[in-house]
């Protein structure tokens, strides 16, 4: 595991309490777990991901990721419809452990882009994982 200081958090994305980042782009926003997340979680081996065109609540479950140690519900960040899915990563999930923002798992075209801005900063995230 690693020690906080460890931790990739870039500075230009925007944290969920429950361990997901968002980047927006343009009208939509990529999605994907922290670098703390895919710690935590270890090896993953699957992913279960929801269908293009199915809409989420903030705060939702959108899909499970499946490492050797647990499973583990992701949940949406923003309200939205899903409009893309990073298809390499039901061949390939453990991609997520290689680099957790560059392997993204959803887009999603917000219903309520104010709550973007809601989202944490990359110091607010830090502080809740140091409680």
């Amino acid at each position: 595991m690693k020690e906080l200081e460890e931790l990739n958090l870039p500075g230009e994305l925007m944290y969920s309490k429950d361990h997901e980042w968002a980047k927006k782009e343009d009208d939509t926003i990529v999605i994907g777990i922290t670098d703390y997340a895919q710690d935590q979680l270890g090896d993953i081996v699957f992913a279960e991901m929801p269908e293009v065109g199915s809409s989420f609540e903030q705060g939702e479950e959108f899909g499970t990721l499946e490492s050797v140690k647990a499973v583990s519900e992701i949940y949406l960040p923003v309200s939205g419809e899903i409009i893309a899915i990073n298809d390499a990563l039901e061949d390939e999930p453990e991609l997520i452990n290689e680099d957790p923002y560059e392997n993204w798992i959803v887009v999603v075209r917000p219903s309520k882009e104010e709550q973007f801005d809601k989202l944490l900063s990359r110091e607010e995230y830090l502080e809740t994982l140091t409680g």
